[in-house]
């Protein structure tokens, strides 16, 4: 089935192979052995083990079980199934062409760049990795099949974030890095080489610890937890703001989990100290801005004021027979000791070493519209030239056609009978963003507004896929201190000091940015528009052509490129009698652009950012 990975032992590194990424190891296993827990997310840079850790996993599970990984570019009914086309032209039968989520059934499904898949899609994904059914209602087609997987996720937070509505539903998430430790990089590298040298000779080392670890999640059941702890989780969640109660449900699974898992009879505080963190920091973050993730210092204090410290703890008040069932349904054992502190996973490896509360959309959120591309959200009879042809519908209307009027020679497909898909597509913005850092008057107020515009304009995309970039231009060239991201926090990271002073090299800035905005890997699905913060003064260009002049061209060039662009012209917020008489240059610019010349008298990060809210707005 396409799109479907088939791990074979040539190119499978083992679970137990890969040095460090305890925490990571650790949220898979908990994931399988209680798969009521939600998935994992695994957020972190490339090159960290992600995507091998998913694939050993599937590999330990019992009864060779599938590894689907989903690529970026998959469709709706390459996902869930469409109509089978074979069966409704030679047999007339409206039946099911099972999809992706059909071939995960008892298996991993792995989504890699899970932030940069289409919001319906991790939509549906979560529904059914939570449900374990996939519900198909499409094309003339009504069905229903078990989808049982244990969903994993990965992403780089630099390309941007889950929606916090979508990042809830993991149930864990862990930050995977490359270790710091030059020993561990030093083996982990050490081990990749003698895989590739000999696949089949690191695999038979890794041997026993594989069928160990497979022989533990076979056998292993989630414990029930110890009397009053769901009440201590509770009362932790409450204390550090966690809403909803899936962080609660979430922390008390994964303990039961991590207690079965280590064989233990039930799940006690250490459990919950050694989950918590897993649970919690993706569900910490209440408002755009605030930084990922939970400061371990809050998350300590609050589990020491919960939890105790060590074996004591506070005493719960009597719980109800419903609060006391099992987390898990297993039977306490009575034969065990108390519980003790978890140790890190051990698994033998072969080396030691705006707000979002807000009832108001911000302007310029991702509105659905049709469109040429997106996803299929119905057919239609044509009018005219017909677009993307809506195959299923098409072919069930010449079915229906043909069992009404059968007869020798009838067309297989006539002209009455194509049917126009129907596609809804969310706009998102590229927003280039180009400052004069020159050290012309009002330099430091022009980069504090364009730093804080970028913010607050990423903060307004949290939950959409708009992109921004800054572009600086000062001495004898521009600079692009931003790429195109989504992610704040890079963002704040990337801005903490922006340079400053010298000539002004505009045309070197329109261009940088205009070469920015027409990324054509990004055109696609994104619409460019060039910001221009400037006075439009030019005082700097190539050896021989007239800074003015030059600046000029780079204009015409942003208009001939079709960019549609506006320039926030910060002329007035110098004083006249220190700034020189007002030269109206930035207006000629804009009209040279064929863009939008907005005049500010009062240049700060929330102007310049209702500016670009209402040109966004204005467009669509």
């Amino acid at each position: 089935m396409g799109g479907v990975e088939v791990s074979h032992p040539s190119d499978l590194l083992p679970f137990s192979a890969v040095i460090g990424q305890e925490q990571a190891k650790l949220a898979l296993v908990l994931t399988a052995v209680d798969p009521r827990i939600g998935g994992v997310l695994l957020r972190g840079e490339k090159g960290s083990a992600k995507s091998t850790l998913a694939r050993g996993l599937a590999a330990l599970l019992p009864g060779g079980a599938p590894f689907v990984d989903l690529p970026i570019g998959a469709t709706e009914d390459r996902v869930v199934g469409t109509l089978d086309l074979t069966a409704a032209l030679t047999g007339g039968e409206t039946r099911l062409s099972p999809g992706l989520l059909a071939a995960a059934d008892g298996g991993v499904l792995y989504v890699d760049e899970v932030n940069l898949l289409p919001d319906h899609l991790v939509d549906v994904l979560l529904d059914v990795a939570a449900s374990g059914v996939n519900r198909v209602e499409r094309e003339g087609v009504s069905h229903s099949h078990t989808s049982r997987f244990l969903l994993i996720g990965s992403m780089n937070p630099e390309e941007g974030d889950l929606r916090p509505q979508l990042l809830d539903r993991f149930g864990l998430a862990v930050e995977v890095r490359t270790p710091a430790d030059p020993g561990q990089r030093a083996a982990a590298v050490r081990t990749r080489l003698e895989f590739d040298a000999d696949p089949e000779a690191l695999r038979l080392s890794c041997a026993a610890a594989e069928a160990g670890l497979a022989t533990r999640l076979a056998t292993a059941r989630p414990a029930p937890l110890a009397e009053g702890l769901l009440e201590a989780v509770a009362a932790l969640c409450a204390s550090v703001g966690a809403e909803g109660l899936r962080a609660d449900l979430t922390i008390c699974r994964a303990a039961a989990a991590l207690a079965g898992w280590e064989g233990r009879p039930e799940a006690g505080p250490p459990d919950v100290r050694t989950v918590a963190p897993l649970a919690l920091a993706h569900r910490a973050r209440r408002h755009p801005m605030d930084p990922s993730g939970l400061d371990p210092d809050v998350l300590s204090e609050a589990l020491d004021d919960n939890l105790g410290f060590g074996a004591e703890w506070p005493q719960p008040p009597a719980r109800t027979p419903a609060a006391g069932r099992s987390a898990g349904g297993a039977e306490r054992r009575e034969d065990a000791g108390p519980p003790r502190m978890p140790q890190p996973l051990a698994i033998p490896t072969l080396a030691a070493g705006r707000d979002p509360r807000q009832t108001t959309p911000a302007p310029g959120r991702g509105t659905p519209a049709e469109a040429k591309r997106g996803r299929i959200v119905g057919d239609r009879k044509p009018e005219g030239p017909i677009g993307t042809v809506a195959v299923g519908a098409t072919v069930r209307q010449a079915v229906a056609r043909r069992s009404e009027a059968p007869a020798p020679g009838l067309a297989l497909v006539e002209a009455g009978d194509l049917r126009e898909a129907v596609k809804e597509h969310k706009t998102a913005n590229l927003i280039v963003i180009a400052v004069d850092a020159s050290g012309s008057m009002g330099t430091m107020d022009r980069t504090d507004a364009a730093r804080g515009a970028v913010l607050g304009l990423l903060q307004d995309a949290y939950q959409r896929r708009d992109l921004v970039s800054l572009v600086t231009f000062r001495g004898e060239g521009a600079e692009v201190l931003l790429r195109p991201t989504g992610s704040i926090e890079v963002a704040r990271a990337r801005l903490v000091d922006i340079p400053t002073g010298g000539r002004t090299p505009l045309d070197a800035g329109i261009q940088a940015a205009l070469q920015v905005a027409s990324d054509r890997r990004r055109l696609a699905s994104h619409r460019p528009l060039l910001v221009l913060i400037t006075d439009g003064r030019a005082t700097s260009a190539v050896a021989g052509v007239d800074p003015l002049a030059a600046a000029m061209a780079a204009a015409a060039s942003v208009r001939s490129s079709g960019v549609e662009a506006i320039v926030i012209d910060v002329e007035a917020t110098g004083p006249a009698t220190t700034s020189g008489p007002r030269l109206g240059l930035a207006a000629e610019l804009a009209e040279a652009m064929a863009g939008r010349h907005l005049l500010i008298t009062d240049l700060t990060a929330a102007s310049v950012q209702d500016s670009v809210r209402q040109a966004i707005a204005g467009r669509r």
